[in-house]
């Protein structure tokens, strides 16, 4: 039986770091497609190996896209799932994991992945993911996440949190990478409830960051960081107007801050947070209200 991918050129790499960004589980804001396309765009990433989409994706939960012109038939995107390959500013080889997140076979796709970092020689893999959560937008996009090692969970300074809940495939891969005793770390960024239906480029650069901190790799990403500024003041602006939507922000940059101090109480007595719907329904009545 023929194996379920292609091999479309086989570079030399030394010691390349595995990122992994597939679509289809939790991205709130997109942070983790954005960051992804940025880290694709600026390594000069091209394609090396081609997944089998017909082995490992369902085209009825992932349909193509017809592409319409003028009532004629122009063709069809297939969702794609690829291994891509590049190269920072200081020589450091990444291997980029893109595409759609399989629907089928993932024992089997695992154990693909798993021969792929010994050929390349993988040393170590991040994850990435976001998450909607009760923070402001005036404040740091924190990190939450997982690693193969208690050390390096405290070198990657991660929000810690103790859960049983639904895996993606990111989280698969890295489990059987941390039993082959391949470094990995399962980054999720969190983005404002009220934000997170939105781009919100401010969490994909605090993904960047954190990766180029955890890696050593170099990556600006400077279209992104131009796009969280202009982002941060259009929030600036619709929150400004409206008296109830600043004391909304108000009230989790308080619960923000006394996160981050651990003695303080994080909501005053008599005090509750509104929820992530409520904060969302309020901005979504504001903008239809403002007509835009």
């Amino acid at each position: 039986m023929s194996e379920p991918y292609e091999l479309l050129h086989q570079p030399s790499l030394h010691q390349p770091l595995l990122l992994i960004a597939l679509d289809g589980w939790i991205d709130a804001g997109s942070a983790a497609s954005q960051a992804m396309a940025a880290f694709v765009e600026e390594l000069n990433a091209t394609p090396i190996i081609r997944f089998d989409a017909d082995v490992f994706i369902d085209y009825r939960a992932r349909r193509p896209t017809m592409q319409l012109r003028d009532g004629v038939m122009a063709g069809l995107n297939w969702p794609t799932i690829e291994l891509q390959a590049g190269r920072d500013i200081n020589g450091n080889d990444v291997l980029l994991l893109t595409g759609s997140e399989p629907d089928a076979q993932w024992h089997r796709f695992v154990d693909l992945m798993e021969e792929f970092t010994k050929r390349f020689g993988v040393r170590m893999a991040i994850g990435m993911g976001a998450y909607p959560f009760g923070v402001p937008h005036t404040r740091p996009a924190l990190i939450a996440g997982s690693a193969s090692t208690a050390e390096l969970a405290d070198t990657a300074g991660l929000v810690r949190s103790t859960v049983d809940a639904p895996a993606g495939m990111g989280a698969a891969l890295e489990h059987r990478l941390a039993q082959r005793n391949i470094p990995t770390v399962g980054l999720w960024v969190q983005v404002p409830h009220y934000a997170s239906a939105m781009a919100y480029p401010g969490a994909a650069v605090s993904l960047v960051d954190t990766i180029n901190q955890l890696s050593g790799i170099t990556v600006e990403a400077l279209a992104l960081r131009e796009g969280a500024v202009t982002h941060r003041q259009r929030l600036d602006e619709l929150v400004s107007q409206s008296a109830e939507h600043l004391g909304m922000v108000h009230q989790l940059e308080e619960a923000f801050d006394a996160m981050l101090r651990p003695n303080d109480s994080i909501v005053r007595p008599g005090e509750a947070l509104p929820s992530g719907d409520e904060l969302a329904a309020e901005l979504e009545r504001f903008l239809r209200d403002q007509g835009r």
